[in-house]
């Protein structure tokens, strides 16, 4: 899947109204963590339609016996393992149910694996280890929407006709 995106267009790619962060002393840093934080709430608001498609899509799965697994990378990767994890103790679901998969696999939860994320193919690979099929449902989490590891996962699996979804921070 050759890819033509252009970088200068996604927002974790473009130049940050704070590259001079190292210049700005305590108070300066976390009042532009707070100024940004606040838009993270309206940008969620316009997205409530498409997050309520997903979360109806997932309950469906839940409920016809499928799992949901998320496939991630580096941070995006670690978070989705983390909200794997919790649902077992919080929501009271089986162990298994919600599966969440990290480019360079258990290692790269603690120490970054460089260039895991950068495999096109890796992504699906590692969900076969799980069985993937119909039933589940996998949803890609990537900051940019362009990570290899994440997009051809997610390209295998509507190539099989197993659900996708994606959560990102970028349009």
């Amino acid at each position: 899947m050759k890819s033509k995106i252009d970088l200068t267009k996604i927002s974790t790619e473009q130049d940050s109204k704070y590259n001079n962060i190292e210049k700005m002393n305590i108070l300066e840093i976390l009042t532009n963590i707070n100024k940004e934080d606040q838009t993270v709430a309206l940008s969620v608001k316009k997205s409530i339609p498409k997050i309520k498609k997903l979360a109806e899509k997932c309950v469906q799965v839940l409920q016809n016996n499928g799992r949901i697994f998320y496939v991630g990378s580096g941070t995006s990767g670690r978070l989705g393992i983390v909200d794997a994890s919790e649902c077992p103790p919080t929501y009271g679901v089986p162990h298994g149910m919600v599966i969440g998969l990290i480019a360079g696999g258990d290692d790269a939860i603690r120490t970054s694996v460089e260039q895991a994320e950068d495999s096109l193919t890796a992504g699906f690979k590692d969900l076969t280890k799980y069985k993937v099929n119909k039933k589940d449902i996998v949803i890609g989490i990537t900051a940019s929407g362009r990570t290899p590891y994440v997009l051809g996962a997610l390209q295998k699996c509507q190539e099989w006709g197993i659900s996708t979804g994606c959560i990102v921070c970028s349009k």
